[in-house]
């Protein structure tokens, strides 16, 4: 069991455990076209040598502001610290990048709390609501809740 970057034929798995969140409305949908777009966003956790059970994507943002996106656990793999797990190795990349200003817009606030994360508005985040949010479904009527960690 491993986190390491997605490769190609993950994408598929990947968009199947998205979609079955987004299907429950606990996270935002992720077209197929989308995930090959972002690919070298993505980390996965390999659980046995190709079968995905977490996803975490570090979008870069602006010159000093990256997003965690796209997390997501398989019901049966969750309460094991994979989806902190995955949201640590992002914020590493991130730190690579030197990029010290890491947000979330996420429907489950208390998680990314307990990893350092605090509350931030929406207004805040300028370049995010032009460049993604405006063409969401739920805009502008997002009930996401905005979140940030700050490095450094």
């Amino acid at each position: 069991m491993m986190i390491r970057k997605a490769r190609m034929n993950d994408i598929k798995q990947i968009h199947a455990l998205l979609t079955y969140y987004a299907d429950k409305k606990l996270l935002l949908p992720r077209s197929i076209s989308s995930l090959y777009d972002h690919l070298r966003d993505f980390v996965v956790h390999d659980e046995n040598g190709g079968t995905i059970s977490g996803v975490c994507s570090l979008h870069i943002s602006w010159e000093n502001l990256a997003e965690i996106r796209s997390l997501a656990i398989t019901e049966e793999n969750q309460g094991q610290g994979l989806g902190s797990r995955l949201v640590r190795n992002c914020l590493e990349e991130a730190a690579e990048f030197g990029i010290t200003r890491i947000f979330t817009l996420t429907y489950q606030p208390g998680f990314f709390r307990k990893l350092g994360f605090k509350d931030i508005d929406k207004r805040e985040l300028p370049h995010k609501i032009w460049s993604d949010c405006i063409n969401c479904a739920m805009f502008p009527d997002c009930n996401e809740e905005a979140l940030i960690f700050e490095a450094g």
